[in-house]
């Protein structure tokens, strides 16, 4: 806290490239796209009422450190390679895409089966799992690397201490870290699971289906 103080009362705001107002502004923006419907919100919401809380959290988690691998690669640079070369980013794309057409057919194919404690007795995934299950989502969609470049253009001078975007990569891990854990703790109560448990195919298909459009929108656009 001395050293978020020290930053806060004479250190990187009052620089004139990098002020309160734009790191403010790149916090709500980023916030917002992390709140809107999107892969790692669906899966969110399908890990809270299928898993529970437990294991959102760490899907969770995973969403979070995705979005600071897409921020700092864009922070280096990545969004510009997306501009100059686009192939690249097709490429990211259409890998991306395709990963998730993979988790909505898994969806769409399993959507018969009981509940997973129901059928082998076994529990939610590993936390690990979980986890990785996040950051695979969240790297599946090459967009928030152009979104990041774009928000960054107007918010972090080349010349921000390491200080400002320390705290800006932690912002935007908060968020989206806040952000599924809210969707998969809404989708986790008992209420939302008993209620699941009776519509689980069609709601199975319903999430696959969706999940599977948002692959091929990401591939195809």
């Amino acid at each position: 806290m001395r050293y978020l103080r020290l930053a806060l009362g004479k250190g990187i705001w009052h620089r004139p490239d990098m002020t309160l107002t734009a790191f403010l502004a790149a916090w709500l923006l980023h916030l917002i796209a992390a709140a809107s419907p999107g892969p790692t919100i669906l899966m969110s919401a399908r890990i809270g009422v299928t898993e529970g809380m437990r294991t959102g959290v760490f899907y969770s988690l995973g969403c979070g450190v995705g979005a600071l691998v897409w921020a700092a690669a864009a922070l280096f640079g990545l969004a510009v390679l997306f501009q100059i070369a686009p192939t690249v980013l097709w490429g990211f794309k259409l890998a991306g895409g395709l990963f998730l057409l993979w988790i909505a057919l898994q969806m769409w194919r399993k959507a018969p089966d009981p509940l997973p404690e129901a059928a082998t007795g076994r529990g939610p995934r590993s936390p690990w799992s979980a986890f990785r299950l996040g950051i695979a989502t969240q790297l599946a969609n090459p967009k928030p690397a152009i979104f990041f470049g774009a928000v960054f253009v107007g918010t972090v001078p080349p010349s921000a201490s390491p200080l400002a975007v320390g705290l800006l990569l932690l912002a935007i891990f908060i968020n989206e870290t806040a952000c599924t854990t809210a969707v998969a703790r809404i989708f986790s109560f008992d209420q939302s699971r008993r209620a699941y448990g009776r519509v689980k195919l069609t709601v199975d298909r319903v999430f696959g289906g969706l999940l599977g459009l948002l692959g091929a929108k990401i591939a195809l656009t």
